[in-house]
């Protein structure tokens, strides 16, 4: 079991317990997945790159990746029904904690001019959006073999039924949230 993962059970259950007062366990908010994924748009058609940026989400969340195509056609953007525009990893139960761990303690601190998440970022269902504009924060990706940035999105969803409840429990996680104004 990994230290976030006990450190969850351990302490952040129950903080929870105490602060919502929940009548039944379940109903105590946890992690249910976390979903990367990265829209390549038109640089997709490109092998060498498509090969680099599969690589790359392999190298940080140590799954592979699913390619996402177009759906319709829109001759506006010169995209044709079934070609590829992205990809997309969802992470669950250890590799999720791992990963979560990895961005609390390494990636965040990495990111330069960091001042914290944005608390707002939540949906009305306590799910976490956030992106993160490049891939050389990461420590598995090695800077030389770098051609080009990728930025990717990072959703965290939780069962917390609200924000306030979401907020929360990813505060007694570790996230370093910024204060509201």
């Amino acid at each position: 079991m990994t230290n976030l993962k006990t450190h969850y059970l351990n302490s952040v259950v129950p903080k929870l317990q105490k602060e919502f007062s929940y009548s039944n366990v379940h109903q105590i908010p946890k992690l249910e997945k976390i979903q990367l994924s990265a829209g390549l748009g038109l640089n997709a058609q490109n092998r060498v790159f498509l090969q680099k940026a599969i690589e790359e989400f392999r190298l940080i969340t140590g799954q592979h990746p699913i390619l996402t195509s177009a759906r319709k056609s829109i001759a506006g953007f010169k995209i044709r029904e079934g070609m590829p525009l992205g990809l997309t990893v969802t992470l669950r139960s250890e590799k999720m904690y791992s990963f979560l761990e990895k961005l609390i303690c390494l990636v965040f601190p990495r990111i330069r001019d960091f001042r914290g998440l944005s608390p707002t970022n939540f949906d009305k269902h306590g799910n976490y959006n956030f992106g993160i504009s490049e891939q050389l924060v990461f420590p598995e990706i090695d800077y030389d073999s770098v051609e080009q940035r990728r930025g990717f999105n990072i959703t965290i969803v939780t069962t917390a039924t609200n924000s306030r409840e979401a907020l929360f429990f990813l505060k007694e996680l570790g996230f370093p949230f910024t204060k509201k104004e």
